[in-house]
Formats: C-alpha cells, structure tokens, sequence
C-alpha cells in the first residue's frame, strides 16, 4: 500500500470511528479525532467550533447505543496534499438524508489524522 493509500484509509477509519455512539459519548475518544482548529457546517446550517463539538456531540443523533445510528454510503476520500485528505459520502439517520465532506489532516509525522473541517448538506426528499 502507497502512503497516500494508507492517508486515505485512516481518515475514512476515522470518519467511520466518528458515527461509532462510543465514541460520540466520550469527550476524550471525540478529542483524538477532531483537529483543534476543527469547524463543521452542520445540516442544519449552524456552524459549531471544536469546543461546541465536544460538548454537543453525546447529546446529538447517533451517540446513543440503542438510539438511531448513521448509515453511511458511497464513502470516498482522495489526497489533497501531503497530509490533508478529502472524504465524501451520504448519511442516512431517521429518514434524514445528508450529502456530508470532511477534511482530515494528519499535522506531523507520528500523529494522527484528524477532522479538520465538516459540512453536511440535507438532501430533499425529491432529489434522492
């Protein structure tokens, strides 16, 4: 496996490790795989910063074990840069459909990928 192979899988691992209600309920899981500097641009259209993530992300959907839970599809990631991977997919959870694109960034050598930045997109009921 190429390096950048390698870049691409960890970050969609991790994008993965994000839906995973474990880990949305445990702060210290969360701050492994959010970048400090991490902004998200929810479906909603609010737009939340590292700290409001961490402190929101048990109470928002999919964190609960027997609650709904995200089903991703077509996931997908491509190198940008050394160090900075795109990831796109779609997510369905209660019947909400969402277009979502993450930036992952790995900062130095021997750390790990983070979230760098998230934006999810509602899809109408009439484009799917």
């Amino acid at each position: 496996m190429s390096r950048e192979t390698d870049g691409v899988d960890e970050a969609i691992a991790g994008e993965l490790r994000l839906m995973d209600p474990s880990v949305r309920m445990s702060k210290s899981l969360a701050r492994q795989l959010l970048d400090p500097e991490f902004v998200e641009v929810g479906a909603s259209g609010r737009r939340w910063t590292y700290e409001e993530m961490l402190q929101a992300l048990p109470e928002m959907d999919g964190a609960s074990e027997d609650g709904p839970r995200y089903e991703p599809s077509e996931m997908t990631g491509v190198m940008l840069a050394p160090g900075l991977v795109h990831v796109t997919y779609e997510t369905v959870i209660g019947g909400e459909r969402a277009r979502r694109s993450s930036l992952w960034r790995k900062r130095e050598a021997g750390a790990g990928w983070q979230m760098y930045y998230h934006q999810a997109t509602p899809v109408p009921p009439e484009a799917m």
